[in-house]
C-alpha cells in the first residue's frame, strides 16, 4: 500500500500528547477505502469490525490507539490475497501498516501491537493472539462470521462466485480448504466451527452465542424449506 507524501504529512500532524485524535483516524478510514473492494471484505466489513473491537475494548479497558488503527487496517491486503497476489492478507496486511505507521507520528511503542494484531487476526491460521489488543481484534474479526449480515454476505458473495446455494450430492468436507463447493456447505467447513466458546473475550463470547444460535437456526431452517419440509 503506497501512500502519498501528503497523506502522509497530514497524518503526522494529527497526533495528540496523550491519545491519537480522530482526525488521524478519519484520514486512516479515507485511505484504507480503495483497498476493499469484495463483496465479502468490503469496507463495510472493516466498520463493523471497527465498532465491535472500540465496544469490547471498553469492557476490557484495552489500548484505544491500537484497537482503531488495527481495525482499520486489519484488511488492507484483502484484495491482493484475492487476486493470487499474495498468499496471506493478514502477513501482507501486517507490513503494510508497519510501513505506514513508521512513516507517521502514531507512537512509536504501540506500532509492533499493531502489525502483530493484524498478523495474527485471521481465524484459518488458528493463531493464539498473546496481547489483550489482539485478542480483541480476533474476537471483533470472528463476531462478523455469525449472524444476520455473515448470513448475507456468504449468499452476495456465492453469487459473485456463481456458486450453488446448496446440493445434497455435495457433502461439506470435513477440513475447511479455502473455498467451499455450496454456500450452505461454508456453514459446516467453517461458519458454525467458530463456536462463542472460542472467543477470547468475555464480551465477546456473549455477543457470539447470541449470533452463533442465530446463524444455527438460519440453516435449519433452510434446510427444512429446501426439501419442502417447512
Amino acid at each position: 500500500m503506497q501512500g502519498s507524501s501528503s497523506f502522509l504529512k497530514e497524518l503526522m500532524k494529527q497526533r495528540l500528547i496523550s491519545k491519537m485524535n480522530n482526525k488521524f483516524f478519519e484520514l486512516i478510514r479515507e485511505k484504507v477505502k480503495g483497498y476493499m473492494n469484495c463483496s465479502g471484505h468490503d469496507f463495510d466489513h472493516v466498520e463493523r469490525v471497527y465498532n465491535l473491537a472500540i465496544k469490547i475494548a471498553k469492557k476490557e479497558n484495552a489500548d484505544l490507539d491500537i484497537i482503531k488503527t488495527a481495525a482499520l487496517l486489519h484488511d488492507t491486503a484483502r484484495e491482493m490475497e484475492d487476486k493470487k497476489e499474495v498468499s496471506c492478507h493478514a502477513e501482507e496486511g501486517a507490513k503494510i501498516a508497519r510501513e505506514i505507521l513508521e512513516k507517521t507520528d502514531f507512537p512509536k511503542e504501540k506500532i509492533e501491537n499493531v502489525v502483530y494484531c493484524i498478523k495474527v487476526h485471521r481465524y484459518s491460521k488458528g493463531l493464539k493472539a498473546e496481547t489483550k489488543e489482539a485478542m480483541i481484534i480476533q474476537d471483533a474479526d470472528r463476531l462478523d462470521a455469525l449472524g444476520a449480515v455473515c448470513i448475507a454476505r456468504m449468499f452476495a458473495y456465492g453469487g459473485q462466485k456463481k456458486r450453488i446455494m446448496h446440493s445434497k450430492a455435495i457433502k461439506p468436507k470435513e477440513t475447511y480448504t479455502g473455498e467451499s463447493e455450496t454456500v450452505v456447505n461454508h456453514f459446516y467447513e467453517k461458519i458454525l466451527k467458530i463456536k462463542p466458546e472460542l472467543f477470547n473475550t468475555k464480551f465477546a463470547r456473549k455477543l457470539a452465542k447470541r449470533r452463533y444460535k442465530f446463524t444455527e437456526k438460519f440453516v435449519k431452517e433452510f434446510l427444512l424449506e429446501w426439501e419442502g419440509k417447512a
